[in-house]
């Protein structure tokens, strides 16, 4: 602080000394001197004009905003203050206690531009405190200042255009929140108090001087104070009062007072005026601090129940703090009550000379709970009313004249639950647009060439008395903490939207308990991505979930708090069971937020369900997440966690005992186990069709012909026919174990192509075209038809074997099957052999074939009928063969002409 000060005063003296040989004294005779009126952040200080390029700012107070500069304007209204100027480089992102500097105004700025000069932050519109300047140019002489009081009375040529009631001489700190400020007025009999804590708004602050006759612990019997505070309506009050015992005023049935009790009461109501010696100034309440100036005279007074001041004397004060009580049907004054707690907070005493200069308050009063706002808690199942009415009391200055009510309140701070939708019923005029917005202004944030976020209303949103807008916002998980309702036609009509956690399971649709129950999980899925929550129900330093069999091999998401207080969520691959196998990932997270409450842990995250990043060099872009198929989830929790160096120290000290499946469709989980039931059943029956009938009853069209009648042909339909329906019913069964029907994995859109080319061939077979009759050819529309039966029959084939394999390896991905391998293993066997056992048959039926074309007694036994017949598997063979066969026939019925 002496730091700072000592810097200010140099760079003062610097500037004075080295002054721009372009700035001029406004006049060597006249130093202008005006007091900043208090707004809002504490504001206090005093400026005086140096010359046409600086002034210096001396005993300024201000608490710290987010992006606050020196500002200009015309007037201080709404319009000209937001349309304002920045004046200086010189930035106020800092508090200020007490400080003393000088402010440059910038090259192309002059004091003829500025009419009020005001501390300004941008970012949410807000004047911390303002001057309004007098045309200096008019300004050429003035009449000498009055002394300080309890001064000589000797001017020093110095003038003070503006004054503000929240400026005194002197300061005395009574507690951390309790200070006493007062200037001293000789010349008129009188001493001007203010009394300024950080308190409730429904609390008084009292002050005055003990009875000179009393000592010790009867300090407050007979002593004459001010009580002053805040009424209901939001007005300051002060009032005389004396002391005649420890306890709150009561009044007996003779109409004997005592306690501490108003001056009036002892003296009855008529006498009002001529008791009480206090006379109110001046009332504010700004950020959590209640401030109130009053006059009171110092010899003047009534003997009886006021005590005179002497202004060069020590004499002991009293003071306190505590609840107050309003007036009811009994009584017609506040009245304080007892004051309690501890002596150095809520009350005490001292030897004070108000003549003697103090001022050791340094800096302002910081109150831990700034808002006076009225709050206004949505309820899911009540509309909350928005209307308009005067501003009265608006939270952020400047304002225009109307501004929003909810529910008959003054611009509330509106407390809103994530999960839980919000109702409005708008009925503020069809000129107001009623919108929540991520704009701390409102009015449309694209006027001044800014962006924001609409989360509900817009130009629509706007109704009356008669005829109501109902407007319904669900905030959900990913809706910011902090946001604004306004109206969308002009800005600062509205106020604070306080977006809270009403509780995880309202924000999310899913939860289910992990092993052990000690973990709770829970998630929404959305078209792309995943929002999901985890919450211990233990005390720990941070909870892990993973999404795998074990802790080995799995991708983990890490929640703990950091020595800054700040909640952290990193994501890990664990190969390992030491923490050199811990390595740090960077996924794709989102909305991230990680809390303790009472050491239990809470974290939240959204991420893509497939991340879109390369899996051949970071394996987290391997972590996909199939809503069709259970996530494996596992949990732990230890007493610390770091984000780098990790340890065998950070190692869990408790861990989940297995894996829980996570069916994320169906909302609900089950204890890991080998495989479904169920989706066993249906793999075994897909390899029972794919495997075997399917594939049977093509080799029985291809190589069951030379057989009498038509039995290759039942064969072939019966194993076909009955391989669908198997088909058929596995995937029925999957569909229904899986709750819902996704094509998402490979396997299952092979899956499904297999089965669609499938159904295509019974359909297929309706519409086949007549055989041709021996020794014809066949038609157009024949072969066609075979070359369309042949493909789609091979294609379906090709993609059932190709979802067999895709269903073995989802199998061993998502299920973690130890067989997998030696299943996948098992089936590429079983279909090796097939293929040797087709190679076999295929050399057979070619033998067969030739025998048949060039063999007297093959063809002799050859079947009419067979010939005609369809070969499934090849038909332009058939179709060689025939003629080959026909001209095997006319050589026959030669030979006798050769003879």
């Amino acid at each position: 602080m002496l730091r700072e000060s000592t810097i200010s005063l140099f760079l003062f003296f610097f500037l004075c000394c080295h002054a721009d040989p372009e700035c001029t004294r406004v006049s060597p005779l006249v130093d202008l001197e005006f007091d900043f009126k208090m707004v809002q952040h504490q504001l206090r200080g005093r400026i005086k004009v140096l010359d046409d390029c600086s002034f210096r700012v001396s005993q300024f107070d201000m608490l710290s905003g987010s992006d606050v500069h020196w500002w200009g304007a015309l007037a201080p209204d709404l319009d000209n203050l937001t349309n304002g100027f920045v004046i200086s480089d010189h930035r106020l992102n800092q508090t200020f206690a007490n400080s003393t500097f000088v402010v440059r105004l910038l090259n192309n700025v002059t004091w003829s531009m500025i009419q009020v000069l005001a501390v300004w932050d941008r970012p949410t519109g807000s004047d911390f405190g303002h001057i309004v300047l007098e045309d200096l140019a008019n300004v050429t002489e003035a009449s000498p200042a009055p002394a300080p009081a309890g001064g000589d009375g000797k001017g020093k040529g110095e003038v003070r255009i503006h004054t503000e009631p929240t400026m005194f001489e002197n300061c005395k700190v009574l507690s951390d929140n309790f200070r006493l400020r007062w200037s001293l007025n000789v010349g008129e009999d009188s001493i001007e108090i203010g009394l300024e804590a950080a308190t409730g708004i429904m609390n008084y602050m009292a002050f005055g001087w003990a009875n000179p006759n009393n000592t010790g612990s009867e300090l407050m019997v007979g002593a004459d104070v001010a009580v002053a505070g805040f009424k209901e309506d939001g007005l300051p009050f002060v009032d005389d009062f004396f002391i005649t015992k420890y306890s709150e005023c009561v009044t007996d049935s003779n109409g004997s007072s005592e306690g501490v009790c108003p001056d009036s009461i002892y003296v009855g109501p008529d006498r009002v005026g001529l008791v009480n010696n206090t006379e109110l100034i001046f009332g504010q309440r700004k950020d959590g601090v209640t401030f109130v100036r009053y006059r009171r005279p110092l010899s003047k007074v009534d003997g009886k129940y006021d005590h005179p001041v002497d202004p060069l004397a020590n004499m002991t004060v009293i003071w306190a703090m505590g609840k107050i009580r309003p007036p009811d049907t009994l009584q017609h004054h506040y009245l304080p009550q007892n004051h309690g707690g501890l002596p150095s907070q809520n009350f005490g005493h001292l030897v004070l000379n108000v003549s003697e200069h103090v001022n050791d308050c340094h800096g302002p009063l910081d109150a831990e709970d700034k808002e006076d706002q009225d709050v206004i808690i949505a309820d899911g199942k009540v509309p909350l009313v928005v209307s308009t009415g005067p501003a009265l009391h608006y939270p952020n200055p400047p304002n225009p004249e109307r501004v929003l009510y909810i529910n008959k309140k003054e611009s509330p701070v509106l407390r809103v639950e994530r999960g839980v939708p919000v109702t409005f019923s708008i009925q503020a005029g069809h000129d107001v647009a009623f919108y929540v917005t991520s704009d701390p202004i409102g009015g449309n944030a694209t006027v001044r060439n800014l962006t924001e976020t609409i989360y509900a209303g817009g130009p629509e949103a706007h109704g009356v008395v008669a005829s109501p807008k109902e407007l319904v916002w669900a905030p959900n998980r990913n809706t910011p903490d902090k946001l604004y309702y306004h109206s969308l036609f002009e800005p600062k009509m509205g106020w604070r939207v306080e977006v809270v956690d009403g509780g995880l399971s309202d924000m999310y649709n899913n939860s289910v308990l992990l092993d052990d129950q000690q973990v709770t999980f829970f998630w929404t899925l959305s078209k792309d991505s995943i929002f999901i929550a985890a919450r211990g129900e233990k005390k720990s330093g941070y909870l892990a979930i993973g999404f795998g069999s074990g802790m080995v091999n799995t991708y983990a998401y890490v929640g703990w708090i950091d020595d800054n207080g700040l909640g952290r969520v990193d994501t890990y691959w664990i190969d390992g069971k030491d923490a050199k196998s811990i390595h740090h990932t960077h996924e794709n997270l989102t909305y991230v937020r990680c809390r303790t409450e009472n050491g239990i842990i809470t974290l939240e995250f959204t991420r893509p369900l497939d991340p879109s990043c390369d899996r051949s060099i970071r394996p987290e872009c391997s972590n996909i997440i199939d809503p069709t198929t259970p996530l494996k989830v596992v949990w732990a929790m230890g007493a610390r966690w770091s984000n780098e160096n990790l340890s065998n120290m950070n190692m869990h000290s408790v861990t989940s005992s297995r894996a829980i499946n996570v069916l994320l469709m169906r909302g609900s989980a089950e204890a890991e186990q080998d495989l479904l039931p169920v989706l066993a059943v249906h793999g075994f029956m897909m390899f029972l069709a794919w495997g075997m009938l399917l594939p049977g009853g093509i080799l029985a069209a291809r190589y069951l012909k030379h057989l009498k009648g038509d039995g290759w042909y039942k064969i072939h339909v019966y194993l076909q026919y009955s391989g669908l329906v198997i088909v058929l019913l596995a995937l029925l069964f999957a569909v229904a174990e899986l709750r819902g029907f996704y094509v998402t994995s490979p396997h299952v859109k092979f899956g499904i192509a297999a089965i669609f080319f499938a159904c295509i061939q019974p359909v297929n077979a309706c519409l086949r075209p007549p055989k041709p009759n021996n020794g014809e050819h066949p038609s157009s529309k024949r072969v066609i038809w075979e070359y369309f039966h042949i493909i789609v029959g091979r294609t379906a084939f090709v993609l059932g074997l190709a979802a067999l394999f895709s269903g073995m390896k989802h199998l061993e991905e998502r299920y973690g099957e130890e067989n997998a391998n030696g299943l996948i293993l098992a089936m590429v066997v079983w279909f090796v052999l097939g293929a040797f056992i087709v190679a076999y048959l295929e050399y057979r039926e070619r033998q067969r074939v030739r025998g048949r074309i060039f063999g007297r007694s093959n063809w002799v036994l050859g079947n009419a009928e067979e010939d005609d017949s369809l070969d499934l598997l090849s038909p332009s063979r058939a179709h060689a063969e025939k003629e080959s066969q026909t001209s095997a026939t006319m050589e026959v019925q030669l030979e006798p002409l050769n003879r």
